[in-house]
């Protein structure tokens, strides 16, 4: 087996268990959560809109919180995805700039790039786009525990 074969297998271990992690927390299955895609640090997660997930009714708008929680889930999941291959993860910091509210009744999609990792802190940057997809509906930037 070659050092691509062992990278492609070992990435596609902590893809598995990645899943196994989003799939067993409940507010994620609560919310609706799909990961879409996994590769080396970096996770896109979705989620469908719904109505018990509205926060403003006249509108139809998805709550903050929903859209928060997704994209925490989904640094969450580009940490697990890193190289580094960290155990476990856990939110330091995450700060989200709400750029807009979402459409009503559109799927919205978290993607997550850790972009550096030290011994135990790892760096986030993360974006969520409603179906419109021309302008993000939150940033984030973040710091999680890599914990090895």
């Amino acid at each position: 087996m070659s050092a691509n074969d062992d990278e492609s297998q070992e990435q596609q271990d902590r893809a598995r268990i990645t899943q196994q992690f989003i799939d067993a927390i409940p507010h994620a299955r609560a919310l609706g959560m799909r990961v879409d895609e996994l590769g080396p640090a970096r996770a896109v997660i979705s989620m469908p809109w719904a109505a018990h997930l509205v926060g403003d009714p006249r509108r139809e708008v998805v709550h903050g919180g929903v859209v928060s929680a997704l994209m925490d889930t989904c640094c969450g999941a580009a940490v697990i995805m890193h190289p580094a291959a960290p155990r476990s993860t856990a939110t330091i910091d995450l700060r989200i700039d709400y750029m807009r509210s979402a459409a009503p009744r559109q799927r919205i999609t978290a993607r997550a790039e850790c972009y550096h990792m030290t011994r135990s802190v790892a760096f986030l940057r993360a974006v969520a786009m409603d179906e419109d997809g021309d302008n993000p509906v939150a940033t984030a930037t973040g710091t999680f525990t890599a914990e090895r």
